[in-house]
């Protein structure tokens, strides 16, 4: 369907983009919260699992502090270039209607792949409170997610559990000869905020879904939670985040709220303090909270995932919820990694993006007043669930960094659903950019059946950032958009 020079709808002001600003990457995603993430890196490409904060409301409807005890599911997105970053939905963890029905909650994810018997097998571990870890495996780093044991891994009634605190905060290590090993623990027991011992590694069986032997104590100082994991250069690393203990401190200890890190020339220890890299998300951002990180290395470079209340602060209500943000990890000659400095503008995008090939509408870098959501649509093979971009009011708008057009493209085709219609501009580098054509949607009967619509682009080579505008009647819902696509 070809657009017509005729405006049909007038123009609401334009929506602004609220947390993650354009040309920002941090927090890397900005319609919903994320937190205690942990990366997964798998062809090229990181997955990033959280969990997976929502806002809470009391009974006049006024956002309350998370209390963290409701939340039974995770969440993943993922990057090829961190800076688009595609919402791959929620995962149903714990609870009546969760893969591990024994679980309650499911908090601070840790992912691994490994490959077995030629098949690629996927593994989530996740804290059921502070009271156990749970597994999930999926043969995609995307699901679905089943629970292969129907019982914690690691529980309070095990002697790996002995002597912790909190048994939460997994992080999971898979070495050169595919031995598993999960790190996990945390909290203080009274009076031992120096060296509360509470932080365990186990080793884990060839299957990634039992243990082998005895748990091991590291011996982390001024030990909070958050474990991490990574190997650089034949040397483990252990991070973790530092208690908040207020009084003095031996001179080389972590301050409070901190990320340290320890190292050793083995997965299970011993271990040797080293020192503090990331300070507290308030030091950065003005709005502190605990310190949740995972480190990983893509294209050969390292990153730090973490993070703080940024989006929940620009909303109006910094009450605990939290967004991820990525920062560069660079190491010394000797291995010693240096201290990171956390912001909003992130990293650098490691590669463009492909216009021509089929995006999903949810694969964005910035957007303005819309939701994500699951939506059944009726297709060619029948009925499908998709994640599609929802929430559409005039003026709102989403967009792609970094799109390479090389020598041009002729037209552009979108998929939408929805009975309402509307028109979706099509601008370059900000919401009121050049125009480089109109999507026309017309109305229609069913809800549940996808409509491809096209027109006509012109004037655009080069890499550039692409906005879909979205028009339609004032304070009405329109569409959803489900995929887009330019043609050369």
């Amino acid at each position: 369907m070809n657009t017509s020079d005729e405006v049909k709808f007038s123009h609401n002001a334009q929506a602004k983009a609220v947390g993650k600003l354009p040309r920002n990457g941090n927090p890397v995603v900005s319609h919903k919260f994320g937190a205690d993430p942990y990366a997964l890196v798998y062809k090229e490409r990181v997955y990033l699992y959280n969990t997976h904060d929502v806002l809470e409301h009391d009974t006049e409807g006024n956002v309350k502090e998370n209390t963290y005890g409701t939340i039974n599911t995770l969440s993943v997105i993922s990057s090829e270039d961190l800076i688009n970053w595609t919402d791959h939905g929620a995962i149903k963890a714990a609870g009546a209607e969760g893969a591990a029905k024994w679980a309650t909650q499911s908090w601070a994810p840790a992912a691994a792949h490994k490959k077995r018997n030629g098949k690629d097998e996927f593994f989530l571990y996740f804290a059921n409170n502070a009271s156990g870890i749970g597994v999930l495996t999926s043969d995609s780093p995307t699901g679905p997610w089943v629970d292969p044991i129907g019982k914690p891994l690691i529980s309070r009634e095990m002697p790996a559990a002995a002597g912790v605190t909190w048994l939460f905060d997994p992080a999971v290590l898979v070495d050169e000869d595919g031995t598993g090993y999960l790190y996990y623990g945390g909290g203080i027991p009274e009076g031992k905020s120096e060296m509360p011992n509470t932080a365990r590694v186990i080793q884990l069986g060839e299957d990634m879904i039992s243990v082998v032997g005895e748990a091991k104590v590291i011996e982390a100082p001024f030990m909070f939670e958050s474990a991490g994991i990574h190997k650089y250069n034949g040397v483990y690393y252990y991070t973790y985040c530092s208690n908040f203990y207020p009084g003095a401190r031996p001179e080389g200890s972590p301050p409070a709220g901190e990320i340290a890190y320890m190292t050793s020339d083995h997965p299970m220890g011993p271990w040797t303090y080293q020192n503090t890299i990331l300070k507290n998300p308030g030091h950065f951002f003005g709005v502190g909270g605990n310190n949740h990180h995972a480190i990983f290395s893509l294209q050969d470079t390292w990153y730090i995932a973490y993070h703080a209340q940024t989006l929940s602060a620009a909303m109006g209500v910094p009450k605990g919820y939290r967004s991820t943000h990525l920062n560069q990890v660079e190491f010394t000659e000797n291995g010693d990694i240096k201290e990171i400095t956390a912001d909003l503008k992130g990293v650098d995008p490691i590669k463009t993006l492909n216009p021509f090939h089929l995006v999903d509408a949810v694969t964005m870098a910035w957007n303005a007043g819309i939701n994500v959501r699951s939506f059944t649509v009726a297709d060619e093979d029948g009925h499908s669930d998709k994640l599609v971009i929802s929430n559409i009011h005039d003026g709102d708008w989403i967009a792609a960094a970094n799109a390479d057009f090389a020598e041009g493209a002729s037209s552009i085709k979108a998929w939408v659903a929805g009975t309402s219609a509307g028109e979706i501009e099509i601008r370059m580098d900000q919401p009121n950019g050049e125009l480089l054509g109109t999507l026309v949607v017309p109305p229609s009967e069913s809800v549940e059946r996808w409509e491809e619509i096209s027109t006509e682009i012109t004037n655009v080579t080069g890499i550039h950032d692409i906005y879909f505008v979205f028009k339609g009647e004032s304070e009405k819902e329109l569409f959803q958009l489900g995929a887009w696509q330019f043609i050369r």
